[in-house]
């Protein structure tokens, strides 16, 4: 208490609820690289098959630079495609929200996109768009678009009907009702759908790697698998695995940030907090 006020210090790192939230994941960690370690000594594992956590970690130490600078390539395509992602998927479900025979008309087909396997789709996209970095963005958006319209469009048609009568009452047009009343409250929702397709960017920039690093000297992390993959260097295929893992961890937590400083005056309807993926 200063000067009859209540210092709130919830959001600073040393606060006993973070550092109570931290130590169950950080506890599973050190049991699984444990279980990791004796599992390799049990059953004298070739490190072709399965490395030790320490023989990963000297491949990672040794190609710091070069996992450093596919994080940067895959970061870069995983980053442009969720931007994508948000601004079509947005927008889609925008009009979804407003014009209810588009949605009965296309919705179906959004679903029947994101049932696809992307493997199988992803070698015409090669041949349409080439063997570059735009094709990787655009696989990362098709895996990741389909949360943001789900998710936009529940938040978008979720209002209360006591909101949709007031608004009536004051004679607001179908797009003062849009702007005023349903985007704010779909914005939640719209948090919800990125922390989703964070990690799907990530996983589709990588898949586009493997198609597109095979012709071209792109650097990504999943180039680097490719590579390794068939050099049989499984140690450094572990390490690029970690750093694709953590990439997608950077990923979430960039769109929580965003939760909580720029899009924190909206989420009051929902406690974002709570969720849990």
């Amino acid at each position: 208490m200063k000067d009859g006020r209540q210092i709130d210090n919830r959001s600073s790192i040393f606060h006993p609820r973070w550092i109570g939230a931290a130590v169950p994941p950080i506890l599973v960690f050190l049991l699984m690289v444990g279980l990791w370690q004796w599992t390799v000594e049990f059953w004298k594992l070739k490190p072709i098959v399965l490395p030790s956590p320490a023989a990963v970690w000297k491949a990672a130490t040794e190609k710091e630079s070069v996992l450093a600078k596919g994080m940067l390539a895959t970061g870069a395509a995983a980053g442009l495609g969720l931007v994508s992602s948000v601004v079509i998927g947005s927008i889609l479900a925008i009009l979804f929200s407003q014009f209810r025979w588009l949605r009965l008309s296309i919705y179906p087909y959004v679903i029947f996109l994101q049932t696809v396997p992307i493997v199988a789709i992803a070698p015409l996209l090669i041949i349409w768009s080439g063997n570059n970095l735009r094709t990787i963005v655009i696989i990362a958006t098709i895996i990741s678009v389909f949360p943001i319209i789900a998710n936009v469009t529940a938040g978008l048609l979720a209002i209360d009907r006591n909101w949709i009568d007031l608004f009536r009452m004051h004679q607001a047009s179908r797009w003062q009702t849009l702007a005023k009343l349903r985007i704010p409250a779909a914005i939640p929702h719209l948090l919800v759908g990125m922390r989703i397709s964070s990690g799907l960017a990530v996983i589709g920039a990588i898949i586009g790697e493997f198609f597109v690093g095979n012709a071209t000297s792109y650097d990504g992390l999943g180039s680097l698998m490719t590579q390794w993959q068939s050099q049989q260097r499984t140690a450094h295929l572990f390490a690029a695995l970690v750093a694709s893992t953590l990439l997608g961890i950077a990923f979430f937590l960039i769109v929580h940030l965003l939760g909580r400083t720029v899009f924190r005056r909206w989420t009051t309807a929902v406690d974002l907090e709570s969720y849990e993926p």
